[in-house]
Parts: C-alpha cells; structure tokens; sequence
C-alpha cells in the first residue's frame, strides 16, 4: 500500500484508488499481517477506507446532481467493488433535508405504510417552511445591479430603496422555486408542496383520521380549487365523520392558509410595484398541476379501484403519456413479421418486429455506411462518447444523400436510407395508432466497433441506461422532464443493420437502471420501438467483438421539433425526384444518348 509520487495527479487517482484498495483488500483477507508487528500497513489500511469513503461520497453527490453522467455511476460501482465494503452508505452532501424527507414519505406510500409516509411528509413540511425561512433571510443584501450599468445607474434615492425592496421581495418570492429545485437540477419539482398535503389527505384516510384527511385535503383545494377528484374526496371526508362535528368549521391547515397569505399579498406588492417603477413581471406559476405526481405509475390522490367501488372515493384515470395508450395497429407493409408487444416485453409501448429490411437492404445500408460515416458524429467528435471501450461513428440521412449527390457512394444507397427511415416512421405512427402526425426529431445511423486489447473483463455497457425524453434519477425512481433531455421526443425506434458481431444486445430496464425486464438481439431487418418516456428505460450491453450497425430515430408529436436536417432532405428529394421525371418526359432516342 506504499504511496507513489506518481499519484499525486488528479487524473490518476481513480486508478490509485483501485489498485491501493485491491491490495489493501487482498491484505485483509490473507490475514497475513500481525497488528502489533506491522502497525504501519494498519494504519495504511483505515486510511485507505476512509479516503475511498470520501471518493464515494464525492462522487455520489455529483451524480445525484447529474443522474446521467454514467462515467460517474461507473466510478461508484468500482469504488463498491475495490473496496469490498457494501456497508458502506452514499452519501449525498449537498442533499437538502425536506426533499430527503420528502422522498423518503414517497417511498413508504407507494409501499402502502401510510404511518411511516404521514411521519416522513410532515417532517417535510415542517422542514420545508423551516428552509423557507432561511431562502428569505439569504435574499437580504446589497443591491444588484446586474440589469443594468452600475456607473450609469441614475436612480433617485427614494427610487433606489424600491429597486432594493423590489430586488429583495422577487427573490423571496422565488423561494418556492428554489425550495422544489433538488440540486444540479434547472427546473422545480411541479406542484412540489401542493403534492405533500395531496399525498397527506389520503395516507390520513387510510389510518383512520378522517379529520385530518379532510384538512389537507382542504389545504390541497387552497392550490387547486377545480380537482374535481380532491373534491369528491373531500365530499367523502366529511361523510365519515360524526355528525355532531360541524364540517364547515374545519378549515384547510393552518400552517400552509399563512404561507399562501403572505405569498399572494407579495405578488400583489411586486405586481404593483411592477406598474409604479416601469419594470416587466410576470407571475410564474409556482403550483403547475403536471397529472398529480411525476412518476408515471402511481397517482397521490384516490384508492385502489375496490376501494373506490365500495367507498365511492374518487381515484384519478390512469397515468398518461399524453395521449392515449394504443397499440396493435396495421404494419402496413408485406413480409414484416410481429414478434413481440408491450405486454410480451414486460413494459408499456413497446413492439419488436422482424423483417422490416431485407437481407439485401441490410448489405446495402451496411456498405454505404463505411463511406460516409464519421466518428463521433452526433456527439461533438467524441470517439468514444459512450464508453472508452468502443469506437463511435454516425451520420445522418442528410449528409447521406449530400454524398449521393456528390458521387461519393451510390445514391441509390443514400436514397435507401431515407426510404427505410420513412417506412419505419409510418410503421410506429400506424402500430401505435397514433390520432396525429408523426414527425422526425433525429435519424441516425450508428455503428459501434469493439476497441481491440480493451474488452477483458469489461463491465461497463456500450450505450449506458437512459430513457430518450427525460433524465433518468435511478436513486430516485424518477425521470425528470427537463433539459438537457430531449422533453419534445415521444417514440423512438432502432431498426438493425447486422448480427455478425458478439454482445450489444438492447435492453428495457426497470427505473432503478439495473432490473432487466427483456433483452432483444439485434439482427438484420429487426426493428424494436417505445415510447420515448420514463417508462421505458433503455441501453446496449458492451459490443465485444465486431461492429454493431443500426439506423436509430427519434419521434416527436409536435411540428415544432421536426428535425431541420430531415426537412432539407425532404427537399433534396423532391428534387432528385423531379429530376428524374423530367429525364423520363424528355423525347431522347437511347441510341442518341449512346
């Protein structure tokens, strides 16, 4: 366990951490040391535990903050396995307590131990209001002049001391933004705290106080007053109690009837303001109602369906993906052949088809790629984008028919590729039964070569687990719906080129990144698609040997998100097409052109 000099760069220290650790490890377990006689390696020993656990509280943090940076989950994982210690906990230094509670009541309701839950979301409210406190100290301070030049300020002083106020009051007003926002992340958790007094109302029903349930049921109408859901319940409330109990006289909680008083008379301040000083406001709003909870399985409010038959207590539908759940819907071509549905894949809006490309197409694609794929394409010129121990190289259909156009490969080839492209848009847009047009959002192809001397005793994947539309947290269960993620995406499809290679199967995985629940291997013609959402976590076990090819694309509802790459192709079309009818109408004798 001697440390070298050579250790002491940055970049270096993940190694010097596994192989110090492995010895230090191999040490423990040989016993081949005696503590009296050798307390220098002892010594050496609890150090090393103690600056692994640093790593890996380090490490955790980052990732906690940035749940999609998998060379980081990679970096955990080895730090588990060098050191051998699975006792030891993660610890999330920046956590903020009210959301850890708050996490914490989620995980015991969805487990249906609603006493552990009502403990856990109280503590969350009374931490949440307490961390309120503090956000609204914290914005008391010297002016900022961010919005303008300082040396050219011309303020009087009277209006000096309202661009101060204002400055102070509109920040803590956005404590409840910055209050819902977990650390790392760009945008809130919507309806954060209206979402605590939601989930309150039916754990209280569900232990029996119906009192209780009533007032935060209450409380939860304070944010929402048109749920017609929560107002049933609230009904419903009211007809279990006594009926020597005046249920007019219960009102919402006390606690949240302040917060929202002085919210709204704030708001009313700053609007003011905003009319007598001349600057611009707008009132975000704070308490967006995004179908109950974020997480597509559950909902917070209502009972089982026996419970709601029985009790007549109102439940919400069932979670939607923004749009109706259909699928089984024409392929619309000859040949291809259906394999397996959602339900035979163990997820939601999935479909795996055979034959959708011939073995001559799959020939033809896989040789026009060779001329024009480049490496990294897509990913900033980025060799290995997604793992060091893999080459990869794209292109998209655009920069295909430029190379037909040009001469460079066959544009009968290039022309392939946009017609495979549009056969598998109109497959997913008729199978899934879709009401509306299915736009292009990204069409690439890919290919994805093992790296020689770099596949021993791999354990990482060739495309890490990531779902399409939304930033997966796995610690979490969550995907959360906001940039960097591609929020505008809805279905995705990856059609394959080729089997001749070894590994690179594709796999759907529970929302923890970790349970597999079905694993398809690629060969040619064969096409698997989804929804694009936190229900269908996705990635690509390590290539080992060869080259995996595929067309991958990306679906989006909304014309607004169209891929302008695809449009410009679209247009390249249109005239290769006109083109050629206009050869076609020509009166040439072939023996002229000859």
């Amino acid at each position: 366990c001697k440390v070298s000099g050579e250790y002491k760069n940055s970049k270096l220290l993940a190694p010097f951490h596994r192989k110090l650790f492995r010895e230090c490890r191999c040490t423990q377990h040989r016993g081949a040391y005696d503590k009296s006689q050798d307390r220098n390696k002892s010594k050496m020993i609890s150090w090393c535990l103690s600056i692994l656990e640093k790593a890996m509280e380090a490490a955790h943090t980052f990732f906690m903050a940035n749940p999609e940076h998998m060379e980081m989950q990679q970096n955990i994982e080895d730090y588990k396995m060098t050191a051998g210690a699975e006792a030891l906990q993660l610890v999330d230094r920046e956590a903020k307590p009210h959301l850890e509670s708050y996490s914490a009541g989620v995980k015991h309701y969805e487990a249906d131990n609603f006493e552990a839950a009502i403990k856990y979301f109280e503590q969350a409210l009374r931490e949440y209001f307490n961390e309120d406190m503090e956000c609204r100290s914290l914005c008391e301070g010297p002016q900022r002049f961010e919005e303008y030049e300082y040396l050219g300020y011309k303020g009087g002083l009277y209006e000096a001391i309202a661009d101060h106020y204002m400055q102070v009051l509109v920040c803590q007003h956005e404590c409840v933004r910055e209050l819902a926002t977990r650390p790392g992340r760009l945008s809130p958790i919507e309806n954060f705290l209206p979402l605590h007094y939601d989930y309150l109302q039916f754990a209280y029903y569900r232990v029996g106080e119906y009192m209780k349930a009533l007032e935060c049921a209450k409380a939860y109408l304070l944010f929402h007053p048109d749920d017609e859901d929560v107002l049933d319940n609230v009904d419903y409330y009211e007809s279990l109690l006594d009926e020597s109990i005046d249920t007019a006289s219960i009102e919402a909680r006390e606690d949240l009837i302040v917060f929202l008083k002085r919210h709204k008379l704030e708001s009313e301040l700053i609007k003011s303001a905003a009319e007598g000083l001349g600057f611009l406001y707008s009132e975000p709003n704070y308490w967006i109602r995004y179908g109950g909870r974020q997480d597509e399985n559950r909902v917070p409010s209502g009972v089982n369906m026996e419970g709601a038959e029985v009790h007549g207590l109102s439940k919400k539908p069932p979670p939607k993906i923004g749009r109706d759940l259909r699928e089984g819907g024409p392929l619309l071509y000859d040949n291809i052949t259906f394999v397996y549905n959602s339900e035979q894949l163990n997820g939601t809006q999935r479909v795996l088809l055979d034959n959708v490309l011939s073995e001559e197409q799959c020939r033809e694609l896989h040789s026009v790629a060779s001329g024009i794929m480049l490496v990294g394409d897509g990913y900033r010129g980025k060799t290995s984008p997604h793992t060091p121990n893999e080459k990869f190289e794209g292109a998209t259909v655009l920069k295909a028919l430029k190379f037909g156009y040009e001469g460079r490969v066959p544009l009968k080839s290039a022309r392939l590729f946009y017609d495979i492209s549009e056969k598998a848009r109109k497959i997913v847009e008729s199978y899934f039964m879709l009401n509306s047009t299915l736009y292009f959002s990204y069409t690439h192809m890919v290919c994805r070569t093992a790296l020689s001397g770099q596949q021993d005793r791999r354990n990482d994947l060739s495309h890490p687990i990531h779902a399409d539309n939304c930033l997966l947290d796995p610690e979490a269960n969550e995907c959360w719906k906001e940039p960097p993620a591609y929020t505008f995406r809805d279905y995705s499809a990856l059609l394959y080129m080729n089997d001749d290679f070894e590994g690179g199967e594709f796999i759907f995985t529970e929302m923890d990144a970790k349970t597999v629940t079905a694993s398809i291997k690629p060969k040619c013609g064969r096409m698997v698609s989804f929804s694009s959402g936190g229900e269908n976590p996705h990635g690509v076990k390590a290539v080992t040997k060869g080259q995996r090819c595929a067309v991958a694309l990306w679906f989006t509802l909304d014309p607004l998100y169209r891929e302008l790459e695809r449009i410009k192709a679209d247009e390249v079309i249109a005239i290769l097409d006109q083109e050629q009818h206009g050869m076609h109408d020509l009166p040439i004798n072939p023996k002229d052109e000859l």
